[in-house]
């Protein structure tokens, strides 16, 4: 039979798309129940009654999509609480209904572009968590420059890096350079290096206070945290 631990794993692999974190580890993970027949219930919570409903759309689809792939779940039922939009999102994705039928004319498109965004981010954000420890130690850019994956010392950051850039279909072995601009998929060369480094962090930095805020504020709306590493 399966139990909530499988399905609690299969969460940790659905991801804020903003932040680059698991639901699991932000705590946006409320409740989670398996039946004995196989029903897998699931209960979300977001920082803030009016996040985003794209970003919150994407979350519920990505656990429903991780969740029903988990060996003895025979039915999944994802429900967000408490968001403004959580009626428009919960059907939609039960239905498997997609972002535009789920809310007509206010939506423009599928997200699969704002997905690229984000990934892309997370791979500049990422880029700076590999590089910045090279720096420290003594690297100079342009021995950064000529650096491959495999180059850096194994971490959880590298194989963090590895993993969004293969979301991105960019090369990801150890062999393919370090330094790959996410929108052309290009190696980074020394004259562009500068920017590319200021970059990266930057959006690191941004995502991190960003998730900082979203702990806080999540804090503040649910006193009491249910699952998740801060609980």
């Amino acid at each position: 039979m399966t139990d909530a631990a499988c399905v609690l794993a299969a969460l940790d692999t659905v991801r804020d798309p903003e932040l680059d974190e698991p639901v699991t580890s932000l705590g946006f993970v409320a409740s989670c129940t398996v039946s004995t027949d196989g029903v897998a219930d699931v209960h979300l919570r977001l920082p803030t009654y009016f996040c985003a409903p794209n970003f919150a759309f994407l979350m519920v689809a990505d656990a429903y999509e991780a969740v029903s792939g988990v060996a003895g779940v025979r039915r999944t039922e994802i429900v967000l609480e408490d968001h403004f939009a959580s009626a428009a999102i919960n059907s939609g994705v039960a239905a498997r209904s997609g972002f535009v039928a789920s809310f007509g004319a206010l939506a423009d498109a599928e997200l699969d572009g704002l997905r690229v965004d984000f990934i892309r981010k997370a791979v500049l954000a990422g880029t700076d968590r590999v590089c910045r420890p090279l720096l420290a130690a003594g690297r100079t850019g342009e021995e950064l420059a000529g650096l491959s994956l495999g180059d850096a010392p194994p971490s959880p950051d590298r194989e963090r890096l590895r993993a969004r850039r293969a979301e991105l279909g960019l090369p990801a072995d150890d062999s393919s350079p370090l330094l790959i601009d996410p929108g052309s998929g290009e190696a980074v060369g020394v004259a562009a290096l500068p920017l590319h480094l200021r970059k990266a962090r930057l959006t690191r930095v941004g995502a991190e206070a960003n998730s900082g805020i979203c702990r806080g504020m999540l804090r503040d709306r649910y006193p009491t945290l249910g699952l998740g590493e801060d609980s």
